[in-house]
């Protein structure tokens, strides 16, 4: 019998264990516990379009790009106000309009506990904050539509705000930009969230019959109500690379025409190619190309007038 015992060779020593031993045998060295440093909880993250590595700090300190690729990811509304305004100019409209739940909607969850929530999770009242500021001196009203609360939908309140700042650059005959992004209507406030289309492009067109300028800004994603609103109705309509820009989505457009739809179909570069998006402007570039756009609707750009000017006839 002894002859069949299986003799079991005795477990090395911790010194004698090669370092791809040690983890399978649940030994560590003292010195590699040492070594080992905590990592502070996202000091790294996984850029979405490249998959490469990428700190966090540098992506802020970039304008929320990927410094490797130069994918563009959201901003804040306050982010976008530092963005683009001269420091300490933003002035806020009708910063205490907040929604209601006029319907008592109640589905999956009663929407007053969606607005609680996000009004939590974000610190904003609703999806777009509104002001009269300035960018290189040059004044103007702007309104920056924000994601996060509710995916920027547009209901009564979103409405209402970007209504009185397109009523407010008309009364002060200010320029007016709008930097759009949301995911259309809020179905929680039903009917009256489509009246908002009506009302905001009713603004827009008497801001146009007052001869002053609105620009557009278009980043990712801008869909359905606000596509089909204020975000078509610029003078200059301006996006960022590789936003989504459109009304229905992909699947939706393919599953009712029956058809293939193109490569980058609603992206800012199948846009611009079809005419409907005037320019692509990279985030690092945008405070300087707005600030030329202004410069030449309120007629402060600099031209040279001997170049300009009528050439003399020449005398015999």
């Amino acid at each position: 019998m002894a002859a069949f015992v299986k003799k079991v060779k005795p477990l090395p020593t911790t010194a004698a264990i090669p370092v791809g031993v040690i983890a399978h045998h649940g030994i560590q060295k003292q010195s590699e516990v040492a070594k080992r440093k905590d990592i502070p909880q996202g000091l790294w993250e996984k850029c979405k379009n490249c998959n490469e590595l990428i700190f966090s700090s540098r992506k802020e300190e970039n304008l929320q790009v990927c410094p490797k690729c130069g994918y563009h990811y959201p901003m804040t509304a306050l982010e976008r106000i530092d963005l683009l305004t001269d420091l300490g100019s933003f002035q806020e409209l009708d910063p205490k309009l907040e929604s209601v739940d006029t319907l008592k909607f109640e589905g999956v969850s009663p929407y007053v506990d969606k607005l609680r929530s996000n009004h939590e999770k974000t610190g904003l009242r609703d999806a777009v904050i509104s002001g009269v500021t300035a960018i290189n001196f040059i004044p103007y009203v702007l309104a920056v539509m924000d994601f996060r609360f509710l995916g920027a939908s547009m209901g009564a309140v979103v409405g209402e705000k970007i209504t009185r700042a397109i009523e407010t650059a008309t009364a002060k005959r200010l320029p007016l930009v709008i930097v759009t992004a949301s995911g259309g209507a809020r179905m929680y406030e039903g009917l009256i969230s489509l009246m908002q289309m009506a009302k905001t492009s009713g603004a827009l067109y008497r801001h146009k019959e007052a001869g002053l300028p609105y620009i557009v800004i278009l980043t990712h994603p801008t869909t359905a109500g606000v596509t089909a609103s204020f975000a078509s109705l610029g003078d200059l309509i301006l996006a960022e690379p590789g936003a989504m820009v459109g009304f229905a989505g992909r699947r939706v457009i393919e599953a009712t025409t029956q058809a293939q739809l193109p490569d980058g179909f609603q992206t800012s570069e199948f846009l611009l190619q079809k005419g409907f998006v005037d320019r692509i402007v990279e985030r690092k570039n945008l405070r300087a190309e707005l600030t030329l756009c202004l410069e030449y609707f309120t007629k402060r750009c600099k031209v040279n007038k001997a170049e300009n000017s009528p050439r003399k006839k020449k005398t015999a």
